[in-house]
């Protein structure tokens, strides 16, 4: 596959716009490995390439073992993940596929007891933004960086 376009060249402020976002995130108290796991975990359910390159690097950057990695398509039945993980892996599938019920009370009640109110306010955030640069990558197909390179 061929990429379509570049949003960052084309649409530069939108792009500043969600880096903002990103800022924002990265300056919770949310720790780094476990951001990373959300946000590859989402881009794997979305099909994006680009973020799953990405986001998989970053988090062996981070500190993410191989195994972990390998694991997160797979978390549920997987002994690599701390409960505060687990409830933020949920949390992240509910929040991806969305439908008229997906993130239900015991989802939500799940989270909340392993984030304080800002740290699952950045969750949120989190999960919107990396949705969204999904979107923006599978739309154009972003061609991943290890790739290029």
């Amino acid at each position: 596959m061929t990429e379509r376009m570049n949003l960052g060249d084309l649409a530069g402020e939108a792009y500043k716009a969600m880096a903002g976002l990103d800022r924002f995130v990265s300056a919770s108290t949310l720790p780094k490995p476990l951001l990373e796991l959300v946000r590859l975990r989402a881009s794997q359910i979305n099909g994006c390439v680009y973020c799953v390159d990405m986001h998989s690097s970053d988090a062996k950057q981070a500190g993410e073992s191989d195994a972990r990695l390998h694991a997160v398509a797979v978390w549920r039945e997987a002994p690599f993940f701390t409960d505060q993980e687990r409830a933020a892996l949920a949390f992240t599938e509910a929040a991806t596929r969305l439908s008229t019920d997906d993130i239900t009370d015991e989802i939500w009640q799940r989270a909340a007891e392993h984030f304080t109110e800002h740290e699952l306010a950045a969750l949120v955030v989190a999960l919107a933004t990396i949705n969204a640069w999904n979107r923006m990558g599978v739309a154009t197909r972003m061609t991943p960086e290890s790739y290029k390179a």
